[in-house]
C-alpha cells in the first residue's frame, strides 16, 4: 500500500532541497546544485532514483509544495511534481495561500518564501519575540514578533559571496575554505583570509543582533537555520539555538494549515 508523503522543495539560489515529509517530519532530504538549465526528466532521474535507494517509490507521494526564490527554475520544478508525482504543487507566495501570520511591511510580497516557511516554523517551535538568521546566498536576519508577526529584516551578503568577491577582486589572495581560523591574528595570508571572512561574520551577527535587539527593545531568541549555522554557533553567545529543519519544517506546517486534511 502507498503512503501519503508531502514532497517539499525549498528551491534557493545556491542548492534546491527535496524533502519526503510524514506529518511535520522529514524522513528523507536531498540536495542539488540551483541550475535552471536542468530539466524535470533529469529531476525524475535523479531523486526517483535516491527514493529507491531509501525504500520509497514516487506513488508514495501524494502532495506537493514549494518554496522558490528563483522563478526561472520553477517551471521546470512543476513539471516534476506533475509529471512524476501527480501533484499540482502549493506554493508559497501564491494568492490564498494562508501563512497563519501578518506581514508587517510596506510590500509584503517582496518577502522571499524562504523567509516566510522560516517565520512560520520558527513561531511554531519558539515562543516569544524571535530573530531568525539563516546563512544562504544572502545572510538573512528576520524577526518576528512573541504574536508570530513577521516586522522585518534585514539582508547582507552571504558568506561564499563575500568570499567570491574577495577573490576576485584581489588577483594575489587565492580560493579558501570557510573554517574557524586558530587565532584572529594570521602569521600568513590564508590565516589572515580565514580570520577576516571567519571573525568579521561574527562580528556582523553579533552587531546586527544587538541592534536589533536594542531597537525592538523585547527580549528576543536568536534561532540560526543553514548550512553554515553551526560554524557559528559555538563562536558568539548571540545565537541561542541551531535548528537545520527550520525550512522544510515550516514548509510541511503551511501545507496542513492549508489543505493537510487532505493528505
Amino acid at each position: 500500500m502507498s503512503r501519503s508523503l508531502l514532497l517539499a522543495i525549498d528551491v534557493g539560489n545556491t542548492n534546491i532541497v527535496f524533502a519526503l515529509c510524514e506529518g511535520d517530519k522529514a524522513i528523507a532530504q536531498w540536495r542539488t546544485s540551483t541550475d535552471t538549465r536542468r530539466t524535470a526528466d533529469e529531476y525524475a532521474v535523479w531523486l526517483t532514483q535516491l527514493m529507491g535507494l531509501r525504500g520509497l517509490q514516487h506513488t508514495d507521494v501524494g502532495a506537493a509544495i514549494v518554496a522558490s526564490v528563483v522563478p526561472n527554475a520553477n517551471f521546470e520544478i512543476w513539471t516534476l511534481c506533475e509529471r512524476y508525482f501527480r501533484a499540482t504543487p502549493m506554493a508559497i507566495g501564491d494568492d490564498g495561500i494562508e501563512l497563519g501570520l501578518k506581514i508587517n511591511l510596506d510590500r509584503p510580497r517582496d518577502v522571499g518564501a524562504d523567509r516566510l516557511v522560516n517565520a512560520v516554523a520558527a513561531h511554531a517551535r519558539y515562543p516569544g519575540w524571535l530573530i531568525v538568521i539563516d546563512f544562504g546566498t544572502a545572510t538573512t536576519f528576520d524577526v518576528l514578533s512573541a504574536a508570530g508577526d513577521y516586522e522585518g529584516g534585514v539582508i547582507a551578503p552571504g558568506i561564499h559571496l563575500s568570499l567570491e568577491a574577495l577573490e576576485k577582486g584581489a588577483a594575489r589572495l587565492p580560493r579558501i575554505a570557510v573554517e574557524r581560523p586558530a587565532r584572529i591574528v594570521g602569521k600568513s595570508t590564508v590565516p589572515a583570509m580565514q580570520s577576516g571572512i571567519f571573525w568579521g561574520y561574527v562580528g556582523l551577527i553579533e552587531g546586527l543582533v544587538a541592534r536589533i535587539k536594542s531597537e525592538t527593545g523585547q527580549p528576543m531568541t536568536t534561532i540560526a537555520t543553514g548550512g553554515l549555522a553551526p560554524l557559528f554557533v559555538d563562536a558568539t553567545a548571540a545565537i541561542d539555538r541551531v535548528d537545520a529543519d527550520l525550512t522544510l519544517f515550516g514548509l510541511c506546517k503551511v501545507y496542513d494549515l492549508n489543505l493537510g486534511q487532505t493528505r
